[in-house]
């Protein structure tokens, strides 16, 4: 990861809030386990790690889930984790999204032409008694 892209993600998370904690028990395989499955579905996340009760620092805890998730450290500031991955199931249902997008756009476009059609043809064949 280049460090702009990581000026990106880091900015892109200043207005997250950390969705789990590591506390007292540590990074166990239950925890791992759900940060994967929510790095799947988000990509950016924060993890809290509370400094004064975990055995672990926040750097370690950041090694630790970066080799157990293929993720990528962001960045460690204080006891927050920011953690990014890839996520190409993300990226093809945003794609499919944006193409139903474009193709309800398109059909409705059809349809508009297809009333100002047939209105006009209405209109040619009214007779005004005068």
């Amino acid at each position: 990861m280049t460090s702009k892209e990581r000026a990106k993600w880091r900015s892109e998370a200043n207005s997250l809030s950390p969705i789990f904690q590591i506390g007292k028990n540590g990074l166990n395989d239950a925890a791992i386990a759900s940060i994967d499955d929510a790095l799947t579905a988000r990509e950016l996340i924060k993890v809290k790690v509370l400094i004064k009760v975990s055995p672990v620092s926040p750097k370690e805890a950041a090694e630790e889930l970066c080799s157990a998730t293929g993720a990528e450290c962001v960045g460690v500031v204080g006891g927050v984790i920011i953690l990014y991955r890839y996520s190409k199931e993300l990226h093809d249902r945003e794609k499919k999204k944006a193409a139903n997008i474009r193709k309800a756009e398109r059909d409705a476009r059809h349809n508009a032409e297809a009333r100002r059609k047939s209105h006009g043809q209405q209109n040619r064949n009214f007779r005004r008694d005068v």
